[in-house]
């Protein structure tokens, strides 16, 4: 479990790491191990309770995504409680800034968490067929999915796509009907779980490093809120 005192002990380290957590945890189901979830059936999530996160949750939040984005093992295996708690870190940031568009929300199944899901508001740049940016989209903010992920005992039971459901009643309360979210194009499972419940290809967002680095591109999906006043009601 995560220590708070470990702060005083690795702050020197967590400060050339906070940039690489940043850009890690960017892309939604990053790793494949979160995307299992795909086949499940909504009927196996009657236990869950999906609830906006709190303070409390932190510790349990921070560790579903370590160990969802970062393996243990291997030689970078000593990293890990450095980057748990820069996670921790970073979230209990983002969650005091009380902003009126950002949301943690947590599948909790009775004490223990289940699964969590972030919602904020991002500028999404547009473009057009050939690459270039998109003038006629403009930048302006829309509600961007981000940190997806499962905790390994609760995976191929539906508890990724109540999440993904819970963020879409949450954006229709803040007056918006349309949705983002990265995934990596090789994610097969999460492309399959996306396309699922509605999100479809907006754009393929190319980068010189990852041609370079022979990375997976990354692809922005959308989803239009078209039956926003017909949405499952939340079995919490």
């Amino acid at each position: 479990m995560l220590l708070i005192n470990q702060r005083d002990t690795c702050t020197n380290r967590l400060g050339s790491l906070k940039v690489g957590i940043r850009h890690f945890l960017t892309p939604l189901f990053s790793s494949s191990t979160d995307c299992q979830t795909a086949t499940a059936n909504l009927a196996d999530c009657s236990h869950l309770q999906i609830r906006a996160a709190n303070l409390e949750d932190l510790t349990g939040i921070a560790e579903i995504l370590a160990d969802s984005f970062h393996s243990q093992q291997g030689m970078f295996g000593w990293a890990y409680p450095l980057l748990r708690l820069g996670i921790y870190e970073d979230l209990r940031n983002r969650m005091r800034s009380a902003s009126a568009h950002h949301i943690c929300l947590v599948a909790a199944a009775g004490d223990k968490l289940a699964g969590t899901v972030e919602m904020g508001l991002r500028s999404i740049e547009h473009r057009a067929s050939d690459g270039k940016a998109n003038p006629k989209m403009g930048r302006s903010p829309y509600p961007y999915l981000s940190n997806l992920a499962v905790h390994p005992t609760q995976r191929r039971q539906g508890v990724a796509e109540q999440l993904l459901l819970s963020c879409e009643r949450a954006a229709v309360t803040w007056g918006v009907q349309d949705l983002y979210l990265h995934v990596l194009e090789n994610n097969y499972q999460a492309r399959q779980l996306y396309f699922k419940v509605g999100y479809r290809l907006h754009q393929v967002d190319a980068s010189w490093s990852a041609w370079l680095l022979k990375k997976p591109r990354q692809l922005l999906l959308h989803k239009h809120l078209s039956h926003a006043n017909h949405l499952p009601r939340d079995p919490g």
